[in-house]
């Protein structure tokens, strides 16, 4: 599973609580974290992004987001998400 997102509000002179608290989570829950400058993705078990998902949301909350975005992808056994495979599965 890939779980893709962007916490807001975005500060263009540090890194803010609520996205170290975001990686922390990531970082915690053993996935693969990629950190892009419009977002980051992590990518691991179903059970286990599902998981940090729900402690994503509480603890970037808790930390100042007053945005989330988020987009969870099924991957195939090739790591390509499914959605964009070219033939229906």
């Amino acid at each position: 599973m890939k779980v893709e997102f962007t916490t807001e509000p975005f500060e263009l002179d540090g890194f803010p609580d609520h996205a170290k608290a975001a990686r922390r989570v990531v970082d915690e829950a053993g996935l693969r974290v990629d950190v892009g400058p419009f977002g980051t993705s992590a990518e691991g078990e179903q059970e286990q992004a599902l998981a940090a998902i729900g402690r994503l949301l509480q603890e970037t909350i808790a930390h100042g987001a007053t945005r989330i975005s988020l987009q969870v992808s099924t991957l195939d056994a090739e790591g390509t998400p499914v959605a964009d495979a070219e033939e229906p599965r």
